[in-house]
């Protein structure tokens, strides 16, 4: 196909096949994270309309006529209509962001239109932080972001853009003189509570975590992964690693196979004793409303409810990064007294199952002197029998509850929780299970506590006449070191641990130590820039000496600060016209104060060749050399313009130039 010359539309300049090639690169640059984000044909699609544009100018292919384009577009429309049943949204908005874009550069012939691509490339590269605000996501975007500025640049150099390494130069100036307007936004704009990049309804994929039902196995699963659950930071020491019961959901309703949370109106009444804890949680998604909190809470933010089970919940599912502050009690007396529907549901039973654990809960219960001696004894039988502590039980039937007692004795924690709470409820004792975390890493760089979601556990709450719900944990009887040492060391010599507990000697310890530091770094950057919100925003302001300040005064602050930023950029920008600032007139006041040095004075009204012969008949041991680097610098400034060769001849010269 030949190629059909384009006319200038009302006299705008035409596009140089260099400035669109840099702009095609820059812009397929910043969709390639869309294929993990979107359905791989939008951003395949995209590029094909890239390398149809890029045809176009290397081949010589022909732009599509307007009909076509304007097909081509409700197709587009069409398509994301029938894949995402809607074109409004995060997901549909942002797919249909980068079909446009790819089909605007197919139409794109002029300066005008490459410049509103370039502002849509930038939209682009806000559109991937939709999906990720990790780390390594925000360094590849602000690469991207350079790209585009570096495109940007080649667009506005005219007929003789300078080189690659000039014009880079020129997009990294550009970027750091926004740093600072940046920086006085972050911090003194007021801040909206909600997490940065928060997008209503929509819960990620993929997410790990707690359930609302607790079956067998169902928390061992949790143990493959090694993903962060949350970080907590304590405002004083943090207590003992036995003490560190993360409560979850907690589950009362039981159908002979798993527990599931159930719903009442009462309870929530709380006593504690003791210095209270206080801490931060920033607690990572998992698409679902319960937040952790150490053993009871009783205080917490104000967009987090307390229910009758004393959990605590978020008031919307958690698909982002949520932080908030909690006030723990250690020692507490919860619900001391109980209601006669409470008593009932919590010592529910079905009519069929666990017929044999029944029946040895009530001949132990006969036998004790009361509730205490006889969960003491229940205990004992977990901790003196021969019960294992493994990740890869045997599968159980119909009948879970008997046969992990009487037959495979080997579990995990939900297998002991279970049992434990069926023969409390057999032995007419009010019984209900929890699930959550416990223990935890603590992190020295970052000072607070990591924990996993491998740290997941399950144990019982008891409930005793004049002293209310007791926590008791069964799999400690059998497993100490699961409470003391965490799960690493609870299954040690286990061969079917996860490869991550595998690690030994010094490359195992150097390992571990860069996760730390990684992890470190990602608290950090949670808390500090996807976490800063309104609370994080006061304690910032009160650290540098303006805490007392309000939201006007934030408001007049910031605009006196980026006015004075604006006015040092434009000072800066004047100055280094002024001063010629480019590389050969960098190299010619080098020259030029070797000179002074030796009592030759520039007049401000020399040109560079005029003051080379009047420096030679001064100097005549110096003439040819002067002429010489002078006349390289005229050739620089008023002729070969950034011509490499040239400028490293002329560095080289000054550099040896003595007087």
């Amino acid at each position: 196909m030949k190629r059909k010359s384009p006319r200038p539309a009302h006299g705008e300049p035409l596009l140089t096949g260099e400035a669109l090639s840099w702009l095609l690169a820059a812009l397929a640059f910043s969709i390639l994270p869309h294929f993990l984000n979107q359905p791989p044909w939008v951003p395949a699609l995209t590029l094909a309309c890239f390398g149809w544009r890029y045809a176009v100018l290397r081949r010589g292919w022909r732009l599509p006529p307007r009909w076509l384009l304007t097909l081509l577009t409700l197709i587009a429309i069409a398509l994301v209509f029938a894949w995402y049943r809607t074109v409004v949204g995060r997901d549909a908005g942002v797919a249909l962001l980068l079909l446009m874009l790819g089909l605007k550069l197919m139409e794109t012939r002029h300066y005008r239109d490459a410049m509103l691509t370039v502002f849509l490339g930038y939209f682009v590269v806000a559109t991937n932080f939709f999906y990720s605000q990790e780390i390594p996501v925000a360094l590849y975007m602000v690469a991207t972001i350079l790209g585009v500025t570096f495109a940007l640049v080649g667009l506005n150099a005219g007929e003789r853009p300078p080189r690659f390494k000039a014009r880079l130069g020129s997009a990294g100036a550009l970027l750091l003189q926004s740093l600072p307007l940046m920086l006085i936004l972050f911090v003194l704009f007021p801040r909206l509570p909600g997490p940065l990049w928060g997008m209503p309804q929509q819960a990620r994929a993929g997410l790990t975590g707690l359930s609302d039902r607790m079956e067998p196995g169902s928390i061992s699963e949790l143990l493959t992964s090694n993903a962060t659950a949350f970080r907590v930071s304590f405002e004083t020491v943090p207590p003992p690693a036995a003490q560190r019961y993360w409560r979850g959901p907690v589950l009362s309703r039981f159908d002979g196979r798993g527990w599931r949370r159930d719903f009442s109106g009462a309870g929530q009444q709380l006593e504690g004793f003791g210095e209270p804890l206080r801490y931060t949680v920033s607690l990572e998604a998992h698409d679902k409303l319960w937040l952790l909190a150490l053993d009871v809470p009783s205080e917490t933010s104000e967009d987090a409810t307390l229910t009758p089970e004393h959990e605590l919940l978020a008031k919307r599912p958690v698909t982002q990064l949520k932080q908030y502050r909690v006030t723990s009690w250690t020692d507490y007396r919860m619900d001391a007294d109980m209601g006669a529907l409470r008593r009932t549901e919590t010592l529910r039973l079905p009519a069929q199952g666990a017929e044999r654990a029944r029946e040895l809960a009530q001949t132990w219960r006969a036998e004790a002197a009361g509730d205490e001696q006889f969960i003491a004894r229940v205990l004992q039988h977990f901790n003196q029998q021969n019960f294992v502590y493994t990740l890869s039980p045997p599968a159980l039937g119909a009948n879970p509850v008997d046969e992990f007692l009487f037959q495979t004795r080997r579990g995990f924690c939900e297998h002991y929780a279970s049992a434990f709470a069926v023969m409390m409820r057999a032995a007419g004792i009010p019984a209900r299970v929890v699930t959550g975390y416990q223990g935890g890493e603590w992190n020295a760089l970052g000072e607070y506590l990591l924990v996993r979601q491998s740290d997941a556990h399950a144990w019982v709450e008891v409930w005793l006449e004049d002293r209310g719900w007791l926590r008791f944990d069964p799999t400690a009887a059998v497993s100490p070191a699961r409470i003391e040492q965490g799960i690493r060391g609870a299954l040690v010599g286990d061969e079917t641990r996860p490869a991550y507990m595998l690690r030994s000697g010094l490359w195992g310890q150097l390992r571990d130590r860069a996760e730390m530091l990684w992890d470190s770094t990602n608290y950090f950057w949670n808390n500090w820039v996807l976490g800063f919100g309104p609370a994080q925003q006061r304690e910032f302001l009160r650290r540098i000496g303006l805490g007392h300040i309000d939201w006007a005064g934030m408001v007049i602050l910031m605009t006196v600060l980026m006015t004075i930023s604006g006015a040092l950029s434009v000072l800066v920008v004047l100055l280094r016209r002024r001063r010629g600032d480019d590389p050969a007139s960098r190299q010619y006041r080098r020259l030029l104060k070797r000179l002074r040095r030796a009592g030759i004075e520039h007049a401000p009204h020399e040109g560079p060749l005029d003051f080379a012969e009047r420096a030679a008949a001064l100097r005549p041991d110096l003439a040819e050399e002067l002429r010489r680097l002078s006349a390289l610098y005229a050739g620089l400034r008023y002729g070969r313009v950034g011509d490499a060769t040239l400028v490293r001849a002329l560095r080289s010269g000054v550099a040896r130039f003595r007087v």
